[in-house]
């Protein structure tokens, strides 16, 4: 039942499950200091589990918790002060978030109980009347920060990998062991919801400091504890700045007349910012904020449970944990890496092609400790290529993720060149040319017979058949696609596709390699798209056909926002340029994989675009949106849009039942579950047809390659997810069918799952 950190350190959320807790009290240390002869002394808990490698918040813990805090104020005359620290690499790592999937409402009370009870013995903790440190060794997110901001002062071990925060809104849940009612009282309610509540960002040491999320940062062990034992010795009368009598809130309570004028605004701003999607979390941590600083300390903390118990009790919360927690630590643990196969490190690389994905793969390389040829046909686009790293890693040095020592030793593993001689050695090299079979062809035919013998060989497609470009190389089980997303620096997933020739050691090389990276591989079988480009193609197919059929571009675009798609259909379209798509439709056809009697609606709209207005997107500054200059910012939808497209010129719909192009829009809600349905099934397809095999493979690739709203747990929990079950959503996908056409038919695997009674999202932990 213990829930462990998974490799980058991303904790799980807070979370408090009820149930009778055991009697635990082994799962924290008391440790006293030697007798000086005054009788009295420092009390060390040292927080260290023997059941798990990293404290969790669970029944045992609470328990145990309790029972110190007893004994703390039973021995309170005989004690000087109190240090928290931790047994563990880590100083907490959250809760367990096994306990928390699958509660329903049935068990809200066990829940708030539950969360009640920590809050009790911390708010004991921090009222006892001697000093308390919270000296944290290691990271400190979700509840391991919550017991920090219980303590009086806050030290902090600079070491790898060290982080500070409150993600839980990311898991759709809030900080439920006092973290909203604390980082309010600390940091104001403007500044607890931006720094801390609402992005769930995670900062490094340095960064916590300088926004007073910590009160000192160390580089040594020994002198973290040494320097508590100094600080308690200095302040023996401590207590929380919110226990003083004169204590105001920073920038005010909800009544005092700047935050009485901003407070109305917040949930508008909030709705804007998400669009209108279903998003519980961050609008219930908004309320408990607000509501939380009128009352007292006390109140607050029971206004806290309440809108936790409502989030763990809710619909959203537990699939997105299944998603982004289980399913994304399955994935990066390697249930799909082959089995038996030694690690063999890749320790020189070369990319082909200097352009943005090139440069973008080349970065994060260097990056991860290795040294990288970035070859180009012209050495001045090479050298490009490097200033483009040089950039990247300048805006690390100016946000603190890396020092200018470190940005030097990252571009001193880059060589950029135009001499395929450089090349000599690679052990691994990724083409990232033009996607276009022919050129890639070609720069691999250069490199090949200058790698190692035994080099790993990737490609860089988003569609482009691996088996069609296995024909360019004479070792075919050392080749796979390695379809990275762009911007490279920040998008997290790495398709990982396999050929019909490629070898179980190319594949785990390869999987070991994206993980080195810090990314998150999945493995797909090779077909035209692979997976993820074969599913957010229908998504823009679905935004095509809307402009096709009449309706209204700007409804088009708000229910995409509504959807929780974190940039619109034709917002995306734009970004990727409008003749990618245009000319991997027109080479499916060609190679009879698309229909062959001609442009369908969706083509249509993108061939007039791009043939007869001369609109390409973002680049060319002219898209479906205006722009303020090629590769410049967005500004309004191009008018053209509805003289060309609007109901007048589109005449009839796109058949029976479909939206009245002479109304120009349609219900938003039925825009939604269009595009929402249209991935969906695809999705469903492709596991149908084993492209992709694997439910959390499946799952992952949408919430972290193509932005599939993060609120359904991803493309096949959306179905789970349907008020009414897999069921009703099946008879919705039907409903779809009658209206729109056949590319709503429900794949039989559904059928299947839900004549068995089977989640379409399948296990999670």
């Amino acid at each position: 039942m213990s829930q462990q950190p998974p490799p980058d350190d991303r904790p799980a959320a807070d979370a408090h499950a009820a149930g009778d807790a055991p009697d635990a009290p082994g799962v924290i240390r008391w440790e006293r200091d030697p007798d000086d002869g005054s009788g009295a002394g420092v009390v060390t808990l040292v927080l260290d589990d023997p059941a798990r490698t990293a404290n969790t918040m669970n029944p045992d813990f609470t328990a145990a918790l309790t029972a110190a805090v007893d004994r703390l104020e039973a021995e309170r005359d005989t004690i000087t002060g109190v240090i928290v620290t931790s047994g563990k690499p880590t100083f907490f790592a959250g809760g367990d978030l096994r306990r928390l999937v699958g509660i329903g409402p049935d068990r809200a009370g066990e829940i708030f109980d539950g969360a009640m009870t920590i809050k009790r013995a911390l708010r004991r903790l921090e009222t006892l009347g001697r000093p308390v440190v919270a000296a944290m060794n290691g990271s400190a997110l979700g509840g391991g920060y919550e017991i920090a901001l219980a303590c009086h002062h806050r030290l902090l071990l600079d070491t790898p990998g060290c982080r500070v925060g409150l993600p839980e809104v990311t898991l759709g849940l809030l900080p439920g062991t006092g973290g909203v009612v604390r980082s309010v009282r600390l940091l104001g309610i403007t500044g607890a919801l931006s720094t801390l509540l609402l992005e769930g960002r995670r900062y490094r040491p340095s960064r916590a400091l300088e926004l007073g999320l910590v009160d000192g940062v160390v580089d040594d062990p020994a002198e973290l504890l040494s320097r508590a034992r100094a600080w308690i010795a200095a302040h023996p009368d401590a207590r929380q700045p919110w226990d003083a009598p004169d204590h105001r809130i920073p920038g005010g309570a909800p009544s005092d007349p700047g935050p009485a004028a901003l407070l109305p605004t917040l949930p508008a701003l909030l709705a804007a910012r998400t669009g209108g999607a279903p998003a519980p979390a961050p609008h219930a941590i908004l309320a408990a904020a607000v509501e939380g600083a009128a009352v007292d300390i006390e109140s607050a903390q029971i206004i806290e449970s309440r809108y936790f118990t409502s989030l763990v009790t809710g619909p959203v919360a537990p699939h997105m944990i299944r998603a982004l927690f289980f399913d994304r630590r399955t994935v990066e643990a390697g249930a799909r890496r082959p089995a038996g196969v030694p690690e063999h490190p890749v320790t020189r690389a070369a990319v082909l092609g200097a352009g943005m994905m090139g440069a973008g793969i080349a970065h994060v390389l260097a990056r991860a400790g290795i040294e990288v040829v970035l070859k180009d046909l012209d050495a001045g686009r090479a050298d490009r290529g490097r200033e483009r790293c040089a950039e990247l890693t300048a805006r690390e040095v100016e946000r603190g993720r890396l020092t200018a020592e470190e940005r030097e030793e990252v571009l001193g593993r880059l060589t950029p060149t135009a001499d395929p001689a450089d090349l000599a050695g690679c052990d691994a090299v990724i083409e990232a040319v033009v996607e276009d079979p022919a050129v890639k062809a070609a720069a691999l035919r250069e490199a090949l017979p200058l790698l190692a013998p035994d080099a790993l060989v990737c490609t860089n497609t988003s569609t482009l058949p691996i088996g069609a470009l296995a024909r360019s190389v004479d070792r075919p089980a050392d080749f796979l696609g390695l379809h990275f997303f762009s911007p490279v620096e920040r998008m997290p997933l790495v398709e990982i596709v396999r050929g019909t020739g490629t070898g179980d050691e190319a594949v785990a090389r390869a999987f070991d390699l994206v993980r080195r990276l810090r990314k998150t591989p999945i493995v797909v079988n090779d077909a035209r798209g692979f997976f993820t480009s074969r599913v957010i193609g229908r998504f823009l197919d679905e935004g095509l056909r809307m402009v096709g059929e009449g309706i209204a571009p700007a409804s088009i675009e708000r229910a995409c926002l509504s959807a929780g798609y974190p940039t619109p259909v034709l917002a995306l379209l734009d970004e990727l340029t409008l003749t990618l798509p245009r000319d991997i439709r027109r080479a499916a056809r060609a190679a009879g994989a698309g229909p062959m009697d001609g442009p369908d609606p969706a083509e249509r709209v993108l061939e007039r675009m791009v043939e007869e207005f001369g609109r390409t997107g973002r680049a060319a500054g002219a898209g479906f949106h205006e722009y303020d200059g090629p590769g410049g910012r967005r500004l309004l939808l191009w008018p053209g849009l509805r003289e060309h497209f609007g109901p007048a010129a589109t005449g009839s719909g796109a058949g029976p039942g479909a939206p009245d192009p002479a109304a120009g829009h349609a219900d938003p809600r039925e825009l939604r579950e269009r595009m929402l349905f249209a991935e969906s099934l695809e999705a469903m397809r492709a596991l149908e047809e084993g492209v992709v095999e694997s439910e959390a493979d499946a799952t992952v690739g949408s919430l972290l390659g193509i932005g599939f709203p993060v609120w359904t747990g991803g493309v096949l929990r959306y179905a789970d997810g349907w008020p009414t079950g897999a069921a009703g959503f099946l008879e919705r996908a039907r409903e779809l069918r009658e209206r729109y056409g056949e590319r709503f038919e429900p794949p039989a695997w559904l059928v299947e799952r839900v004549r068995r009674g089977l989640p379409v999202g399948g296990p999670a932990e």
